[in-house]
This record gives C-alpha cells, structure tokens and sequence, in this order.
C-alpha cells in the first residue's frame, strides 16, 4: 500500500509529463528503453549481410541510428512486414534469422542518459501486456529468439533459467517473465505505472488547464510550461489504479504526447448471433481451462464447439484433445483456403499446428477420420444457439445441422478496445467509417514516425498500427523514439 501511495503522491506531483503510453507490452517497454537514454550505433568492423545496408551503415558509424535517415536506412529491405522500419530494426538485430542464419547483432548499445526524456507507461498488468493474460503452458507462435528485445537476447536469459526451447519456441509464461526481468534488468521500472486502466484521452488547450494546475507543473523543471514555446494544445489522460483494497483512485495527467500501444487482446470479437449472449457461450480460451479444472466437461460430456480457424482456434482444440474433450470445430473457410494461417506455416517448426490442419481435412462430419472426439465443420457457420445448448449451423449450401453442446468458445479474433478515444478511435484508421482493425483497418499512421496521420502528437505502435509480431513491433518504437526525440531537441545535429 505504501508503494501505491507513494505513486499516487507521484502522479499528483508531476502532473505534466513530455510523453505518456497506454499499453506497456513488448512496443511499450522497447519504446521506454530507446527514451531512456539507451542509443543504438552500428558496431564497428561487423558485417552486415545485406552489401547494400552495410555501405549504408559506413557512411555515418558515429551517428546513432535513431538519429539517421531512417527511410534513406530501410530503403530496399524487403521480408515479411509491411513497414520498412520493423523491417529495418529487426534486421540490424537479426541480420538474416529469415534464412536460418545465426549472425549477431550489427547494433551496439550505448546508455547516454542526458538524452533520456521524461515518460510515463501505464498499463493493466505487469509489464508484458497481454503475455501476462494467455495461458502459460501455450507455445508461442514466433521462434524464442523473435520474442527477445534490444540488447537482451531471450535464448540467454532462457540460458540463466537452465531451459532450453521447445522446438526454437518459447512457452508465454517464459516470455511474460522475460518482459518483466527486462524492465528490471533495464532500469525502467521508474517509468511503469502498473495496474492503471485510462478512460479518456482527448487534447485540450493549455490555457484551459487551471492556473493551480500550472503553478504545480512549473515546479517540474522539464516541463514544457518553462519553455519559451508554449503548446496551445496538450492531451489531458485520466484513468484510475486499482488499490489493495480493491477501490479505484483516480488521476488526470497531461502530456505532449501520447502513444498509444495497447495491442488488442481486450475485445474478443462476436459472431452477432442470436444466443451468443447466453451463459455457456464464451470468447476465452481460459474458460476452457477453467472448465476442465471444475471437471463440468470431460470425456463423458457433450462436445465443446470451438469456432474459428486462427491459432487461438487451434490452441484450444489442442488442449481439448490434451485432455479427451469431444470437440465440434465449425469454421467459414475451406481447408485448403491459401488465407488460412496453417497452410503459410512451415510443417516442421509447426508440428503441432500441422496435426490440428490434419484433423481439420480428415475429419469431417461427412466421413470420419482416425482422429477420435473431434469433428470438422469446414465452410459452416453457427445460425443461433439455444437456451437448451442445442446450436444450429448452416453449411455452404444451406443445410441446417443441429448439435447439443455442453459450452461454446467463440474464438475468431479480437479488436483493441479504444474506448477512451473519442469516437473509439474510428477517426484515426485509415477507412474512418469503419472500427480500427489490426489487419483490416490499423490506425493511420506516418510509417517513418509512426505518429497518427489524423492527431499530432498521438503515436500508434504494434498491432493498432498494423504489426502485429514482436520481433517487428521494435520498429516502431524505434520510429517512435527518433521522432519524439528530435521534437525533444535531444538529437544531436
């Protein structure tokens, strides 16, 4: 509780802050660590795999690299982002991890704290975001060493834990502890702020804040309040913490900038159909889990029906046959649909995604496959689930079926939740008339700064901006970081 207080009297103190996130995963902890005063250089006498890049990093090996052109830099570089700065950063990390090769890092880190800029990094849960949320025992998805952040490679850390990866891959509980160690490790924890939900975000002019606000904010000496420059317009962030008791406190701060890298595990999307409100229907994988510990569905239940065809989808139908669960698995597409996420994954770093594929083709209602208490629905979708667990699908011909189920799991994705924005954030994708989207619709961003194209001084990173990997949400902090830094003045000439 005294921790709690002291944060409080914290936030009260320095209402005024150069830059505050929401969201404090992988983007917002990389990002508090390039504004803490850590800077990149090439290191001198490596060798970068790319003749074109490495002439390029010659040029100017005394400049930092968050100082450089980062579009002259990542001009040419071609792999699978869209944004040629993730592209640019995970390659001076990585140099040519996409061909199976292991060469170092072409970085080298410097820790020049005059450059360091004043920020703040809220979030829900410990740092890690979302990892903190997901289902320890689950293998991630990337490769163990993707998963890392600058300067910290995860197969060493994973070393010091005496672990070695399961098939080059890690499992979430050792990524949500990998996050939290390097926050530690770092010396960041000064600017996290954990269990802190924010509400609102919206600009306001800087004279409208009171003059007993302002009196209070000039004590800050970095406080822009000092400057000869004042802003016109500031963001205002309100938000609570959750105390020990369980009660809210609120606070209201103000900053220059925000960035806003809150991910989007928050909103599980739904099928809009009728029945989906009903008790037994869920959108988590967790509450598969928790039905399996209160034993309410086991091998003698009727099946649990899990809809979708995403890895979530495939999670849980791993675990269901873990542990005996009859499964229904319903989905729209075909199973040789090429948009289909298991027929773009390498069968042998993927073995146990390729068997959940194996099942879908082989185990269809029309003719059963080897594969016991499973059934695949492929091309139907649910109509209606009833208040007597019986749901109804329809296939692509328009055939109904009916199943009695014991509980459903609704696992086609999920939105950020951008309620504290006005208009929850619409106005800042890239098609306004529709909600933000991670793959359809990211929010509408400058790709070499990643500042909105719609809001100054707002900043998207990660999935909202349409980067979804971690090994790539780094280049957005790294474009983040070169822009605030430049408008902080703390880039050199």
């Amino acid at each position: 509780l005294e921790t709690l207080l002291k944060e409080l009297l914290y936030l009260q103190k320095y209402k005024f802050f150069s830059i505050v996130f929401s969201g404090n995963g992988p983007s917002g902890i990389c990002l508090s660590y390039l504004l803490s005063g850590y800077t990149p250089y090439f290191k001198r006498h490596s060798l970068h795999p790319h003749p074109i890049l490495q002439r390029k990093l010659e040029e100017a090996p005394e400049v930092s690299v968050l100082d450089q052109d980062l579009e002259y830099l990542s001009e040419g570089l071609e792999g699978r982002s869209h944004s040629p700065v993730a592209l640019l950063f995970d390659t001076l990390q990585r140099p040519d991890t996409d061909f199976g090769g292991t060469a170092e890092s072409v970085l080298t880190w410097w820790h020049e704290p005059d450059r360091a800029i004043p920020h703040l990094v809220l979030g829900r849960n410990a740092p890690g975001g979302a990892w903190h949320s997901i289902e320890g025992s689950m293998v991630t998805l990337s490769r163990g060493e993707w998963m890392g952040l600058p300067d910290l490679p995860f197969k060493e850390w994973l070393k010091q834990k005496r672990r070695g990866l399961r098939n080059n891959r890690a499992t979430a509980e050792d990524i949500a502890q990998y996050y939290q160690h390097y926050v530690v490790k770092k010396g960041l924890q000064k600017n996290f702020r954990c269990g802190t939900v924010v509400t609102s975000v919206r600009k306001v002019s800087a004279e409208s804040i009171s003059n007993h606000t302002q009196k209070d904010l000039q004590e800050d000496s970095d406080s822009i309040w000092n400057s000869n420059e004042k802003s016109a317009e500031v963001f205002q962030v309100d938000g609570f913490f959750k105390t020990l008791e369980g009660d809210k406190e609120s606070f209201s701060i103000y900053a220059e900038n925000v960035v806003l890298a809150t991910g989007t595990y928050d909103n599980p999307t739904w099928l809009g159909v009728k029945g989906e409100n009903l008790s037994y229907v869920y959108h988590q994988l967790s509450a598969l889990e928790e039905a399996v510990k209160n034993n309410s569905v086991g091998i003698m239940t009727d099946p649990v029906l899990i809809v979708g065809a995403g890895l979530t989808a495939a999670d849980a139908i791993l675990f269901a046959h873990h542990c005996n669960i009859p499964v229904i698995h319903v989905f729209r597409r075909r199973v040789t649909d090429p948009g289909l996420i298991f027929n773009q994954l390498p069968k042998t770093m993927y073995p146990e995604y390729h068997k959940v594929h194996q099942m879908m083709k082989e185990q269809t209602a029309a003719c059963a496959g080897p594969y016991e208490h499973y059934i695949s629905l492929p091309e139907h979708h649910v109509l209606s689930f009833g208040k007597d667990k019986k749901c109804i699908f329809q296939d692509k011909n328009g055939c109904q079926k009916a199943y009695k189920i014991s509980m459903a799991l609704v696992l086609t994705g999920s939105n950020p939740n951008l309620s504290f924005l006005p208009n929850d954030g619409t106005d800042l994708a890239l098609d306004s008339d529709q909600p933000v989207n991670p793959k359809r619709n990211p929010i509408d961003v400058d790709p070499f700064t990643y500042e909105c194209t719609q809001e100054k001084g707002l900043y998207a990173l990660g999935p909202l901006a349409g980067d979804n990997f971690v090994r790539f949400v780094q280049g957005g902090a790294l474009a983040a970081a070169s822009s605030l830094l430049k408008k902080a003045n703390k880039n050199p000439p």
